[in-house]
């Protein structure tokens, strides 16, 4: 049975209960009922964000509305890293954010996670939360509990893509690589030209990774990763696919594609450079745009094209949730999930896409011009999936995956090495793990 049909079938079941929630209210999740409740809200985001202010005034809009109060701690990415000890205690959060990478492996896969129930059967503008969120995104998110009901809300989505500046690359936007082989083509071009083709900064694993995941996962389609990193005896790593894949890291590291010097940047400055005109291409996320806006070269015109396709897979792109958990512990539960709900009000799904500038969970909401080309390629996506295929096993990405991989991307192994250090370094993984 698919994900999505469980997930699908578990909302059917959600839909028709009579539910606590839609109960206390009307049209917008009840958040037009008075409610003097006291709730906390542990944050994702830093004060000053463009997340954060129009977080802050749809909490500020639900506070008015109902008459509860919401004690926000805008405590930034550390949030659910701080949230880890404060499970064995009674001091939890009754609301925390952060991306599906950062809550499942501390809430959802640990059984953690009330079941947001009352939050999926509510409704916002006249629609049930359930329909709010398209289809295909859940095929590639497992943000369900034992019990088949979600524990995850999200509010946005990231995405990646391979970043140009349109103004002086218009014949990208016209023509974009098709395939790994005309992708690599307009390297050699560039690269024959005079001009730098990559930039990359070097010192962040999750950047370097997301090479050697999408071809793989572009070669053999989403979960292929995913199945890889599962073998406790790591000969998994033994396949062709691997060792192709690899093959194409390689020969970026060392076909002199990159800025000089990449391997040994800190962060921002590759970025930095690639906005200043240091580099014409850079895969990374949708939050590019908000990220290097600030110094970015002068009528600098922000478009994307997406990972090129590597085998006869469908158009697939890449999307991760960003939203909402409930720990099991949390004090005012109910007034959370209505916090929940509240955000995907359009008015504040428009305002992540217009202002923040990121990539709404609503299809119907408003981006921003930047934010054109990456939002068509998600739309238009018969396939999607989650960054380095949704691998959320403790501990291994960070100290398995993550710093082999960065050898290889950093030019410092060639394939052969990288797949045997994968093989024996996850065969070591798995008996750690018992």
């Amino acid at each position: 049975m698919s994900t999505s049909f469980r997930f699908t079938k578990a909302l059917a079941v959600l839909a028709g209960a009579a539910l606590a929630l839609t109960a206390c209210g009307g049209g917008t999740t009840g958040a037009d009922a008075k409610d003097s409740g006291t709730m906390t809200y542990w944050s994702m985001w830093k004060v000053g964000e463009p997340q954060q202010k129009v977080i802050a005034q749809a909490v500020s809009d639900f506070e008015k509305q109902t008459g509860a109060t919401v004690k926000v701690q805008w405590q930034g990415r550390s949030n659910t890293t701080k949230l880890v000890p404060a499970l064995n205690t009674n001091n939890v959060p009754d609301l925390v954010d952060g991306s599906y990478a950062k809550l499942a492996p501390v809430l959802g896969n640990t059984g953690e996670a009330l079941p947001l129930t009352d939050a999926y059967a509510s409704t916002v503008d006249g629609r049930k939360v359930s329909d709010l969120i398209p289809a295909k995104y859940l095929t590639a998110s497992n943000i369900k509990d034992s019990s088949g009901q979600p524990w995850m809300l999200p509010y946005s989505l990231s995405s990646d893509a391979i970043w140009f500046n349109a103004a002086k690359n218009p014949d990208q936007v016209a023509s974009p690589p098709a395939n790994w082989d005309d992708f690599m083509a307009l390297l050699n071009k560039e690269k024959a030209a005079g001009q730098v083709p990559l930039a990359a900064d070097g010192d962040i694993a999750g950047y370097n990774s997301a090479w050697f995941s999408n071809l793989m996962i572009h070669a053999e389609g989403p979960g292929s990763l995913y199945k890889i990193a599962s073998d406790k005896t790591g000969a998994a790593w033994d396949s062709p696919a691997v060792l192709a894949a690899a093959q194409k890291v390689q020969a970026l590291a060392q076909g002199g594609y990159l800025i000089n010097g990449y391997n040994a940047s800190k962060w921002p400055a590759q970025q930095q450079a690639w906005a200043n005109g240091g580099a014409d291409l850079l895969l990374n996320g949708s939050w590019i745009p908000t990220e290097t806006g600030t110094y970015a070269a002068k009528d600098f015109q922000y478009s994307s094209f997406p990972f090129p396709a590597v085998s006869g897979q469908p158009a697939m792109a890449r999307a991760d949730f960003v939203g909402w958990a409930i720990p099991k512990k949390a004090k005012a539960a109910v007034l959370a999930q209505k916090l929940a709900a509240f955000l995907l009000n359009k008015k504040y799904q428009d305002e992540l896409g217009t202002q923040a500038k990121v990539l709404p969970i609503r299809a119907d909401a408003q981006t921003s011009p930047e934010m054109s080309t990456i939002k068509k390629a998600i739309d238009t996506a018969k396939v999607v999936y989650q960054a380095d295929d949704g691998i959320t096993f403790p501990g291994y990405t960070t100290k398995v995956y993550w710093p082999i991989d960065d050898q290889l991307f950093l030019g410092k192994i060639n394939a052969t090495q990288f797949v045997a250090k994968m093989k024996a370094a996850q065969l070591a993984y798995w008996k750690a793990q018992g």
